[in-house]
């Protein structure tokens, strides 16, 4: 890997640290970041590949909220047998949603992908038989959080599947401590120094607000969902399955 490649990001000390954004410099350096910040997210990505084989309705939507680089798209790309389903991607960050056109253009499939750029609280959506939420609701503000999990819910078709996956906080202050230790050493193992750490904290604690495990169960069995399970967790990061 070459520099262009590799997070640098906040290598060097910076006088006023900003907000974390999506923007240009972020999406060069995107795989980079997530592989050596992410703890199992190349095993997420993997089984959402496995699931959309699974759940993947002919003649119906599957949609990918906050696609990024489109990396669970690709995987239900590749994995998706039904016919006539379409892939929807969607994304707010023009330099994510550019990049991400690039990867889905350059994997022919039987399955088409829609790259768009788009709010996802706006976006209509229906006639789902999947849809995938990956490490996006921790950015969207807390009191519009259960309107989009409503959303989503209304927007599956019966047996219809919703993938949520995110970062979570322990309620008990010990074993949180605990997890976000093992989270930085996590990220010390992958070559991040100890200013990259703090900075990167720094940036992305005003952006990023994270809940609790019961508070996302909560709001999917608010929804209406009458099925759902954690079906992975390592450290403070988390995926769950809900079915309509």
């Amino acid at each position: 890997m070459n520099n262009k490649d590799q997070d640098l990001i906040y290598s060097k000390p910076q006088a006023n640290v900003a907000d974390f954004r999506f923007d240009a410099q972020v999406v060069e350096v995107f795989p980079d970041m997530i592989k050596r910040s992410v703890p199992g997210y190349n095993t997420i990505i993997d089984t959402i590949g496995q699931l959309s084989k699974r759940y993947a309705v002919e003649k119906t939507n599957i949609y990918d909220l906050g696609c990024s680089l489109g990396a669970a798209s690709l995987a239900m790309r590749r994995s998706i047998t039904a016919q006539d389903c379409k892939i929807i991607a969607i994304d707010n960050s023009d330099a994510m949603v550019e990049r991400c056109k690039i990867h889905v253009n350059a994997f022919k499939a039987d399955t088409p992908c829609v790259v768009k750029q788009g709010d996802i609280l706006q976006e209509d959506m229906q006639n789902a038989s999947m849809v995938v939420l990956n490490f996006t609701l921790q950015f969207i503000a807390p009191q519009m959080r259960q309107q989009l999990i409503n959303k989503i819910y209304k927007s599956l078709v019966p047996g219809g599947i919703f993938i949520l996956s995110e970062k979570i906080y322990d309620a008990d202050p010990t074993c949180k401590d605990l997890l976000n230790d093992l989270h930085h050493d996590f990220k010390r193992a992958n070559g991040y120094s100890e200013l990259e750490i703090a900075q990167k904290r720094t940036a992305i604690e005003n952006v990023m607000r994270p809940d609790h495990l019961s508070t996302h169960i909560e709001r999917l069995h608010q929804a209406g969902f009458s099925h759902a399970t954690p079906w992975f967790q390592c450290f403070n990061f988390f995926s769950l399955v809900a079915i309509k």
